[in-house]
């Protein structure tokens, strides 16, 4: 199967939104590939470290909860 990579980070990012504690941090529970590949893209600090939370930069923030409305918030009717 091919996967596609971006939508697992997108998933994964939505997902660090749902576990947000003390305004920016996140509980790193999630693939390491998938953890490293969104530090690539400048939307987490680096996740590599003795914490069991990492840093959602603004950028990150910002989309992490755009994407969670996106994929997980029930429609208005």
């Amino acid at each position: 199967m091919d996967i596609d990579e971006d939508k697992i980070d997108d998933a994964v990012l939505a997902l660090l939104w749902l576990t947000l504690h003390d305004e920016s941090r996140a509980w790193k529970s999630f693939d390491w590939e998938a953890m490293d590949r969104l530090h690539g893209k400048g939307l987490i600090a680096d996740p590599v470290n003795g914490s069991k939370s990492l840093i959602l930069t603004d950028q990150g923030l910002q989309r992490s909860e755009e994407l969670f409305r996106a994929l997980f918030a029930r429609q208005m009717r």
